[in-house]
């Protein structure tokens, strides 16, 4: 299991960075083109994703009581085309995507307990998307 992975890198957070202008269009490219390739050779497997859906506000909130000082430059704005790119990845009707796993929502606005209970409760249904290891 990863938290974040080539995907999310590749329909989010370079896209993101694209959109804000903070990548040139040579490095967009290149980005993409990279991300072609290690598709196209090594063709990495996703059984599921797990989406723990959190308002950009309440993600905002919880970076504020962290209160880490490498956090203190993340902006609200910032976390809202994050948000929306993730949304329009994993829940929108019109993902381009290379991958079209299925995605599990899971609603990340509760309460770290809540969600920690609710991830237990559906970890059946979590690892019965596994693939089955090849030996060889």
């Amino acid at each position: 299991m990863l938290e974040r992975s080539i995907f999310s890198a590749r329909y989010c957070f370079s896209e993101n960075l694209k959109r804000s202008g903070l990548l040139s269009d040579i490095e967009y490219i290149m980005l993409n083109q990279w991300f072609d390739y290690v598709m196209t050779q090594h063709n990495p497997q996703v059984d599921l994703i797990v989406y723990l859906r959190t308002t950009p506000e309440k993600c905002y909130e919880r970076i504020k009581a962290r209160n880490r000082p490498e956090e203190q430059i993340v902006s609200l704005e910032y976390l809202k085309q994050l948000h929306d790119l993730h949304e329009a990845w994993l829940i929108g009707e019109e993902n381009t995507s290379f991958i079209r796993p299925p995605v599990l929502v899971v609603n990340g606005d509760q309460d770290k307990q809540t969600i920690r209970s609710k991830l237990f409760g559906i970890q059946k249904q979590i690892f019965e998307h596994l693939k089955q290891p090849v030996y060889t």
